[in-house]
């Protein structure tokens, strides 16, 4: 069992290890890219990474405090599902209004990697190219589908 210290301290570790992995990726037009922090231009409207002591997610957030106008975003992506399935390379998990764990409702896309934990550093690389392969996916799939989302600019 870990200190509330400790566990911040690994996973401060872990995340700069996958921020420094990740800066040494070329992106598609050679911009530089905050890929812990992806800012995809429109509130409300977000790519999330987690890992944990059980597994590692990546996940598209949708958190707009009007419930019809996060229904609409999530249809959106549902038009979109295609282009971002063949992005991906894989099937994501869809969820519609669902509770966070602040208890505000939000939809989302995700996919996880389950048996893996932040406090073995030897799950590190495995974690580290999960994320890395999706993350990289999806910000191609951003770079062509986020004129479909200028509407909730």
């Amino acid at each position: 069992m870990y200190s509330k210290t400790e566990s911040s301290e690994i996973k401060q570790a872990f995340w700069t290890a996958f921020g420094q992995f990740m800066s040494l990726q070329p992106t598609l037009n050679a911009s530089k890219v905050n890929w812990i922090n992806y800012k995809t231009g429109v509130k409300y409207l977000y790519f999330k990474m987690d890992a944990d002591q059980k597994s590692t997610s990546i996940s598209i957030e949708l958190s707009h405090p009007d419930l019809g106008v996060q229904e609409l975003m999530y249809e959106q992506f549902g038009e979109l599902r295609r282009l971002l399935e063949n992005t991906v390379g894989e099937k994501w998990e869809w969820s519609l209004h669902e509770a966070n764990a602040q208890q505000r409702t939000i939809s989302t896309i995700k996919a996880q990697l389950p048996g893996v934990s932040i406090y073995n550093k030897e799950d590190w690389p495995t974690m580290i190219s999960f994320l890395k392969q999706r993350m990289m996916a999806l910000h191609e799939f951003w770079e062509n589908a986020q004129y479909a989302f200028e509407i909730f600019l």
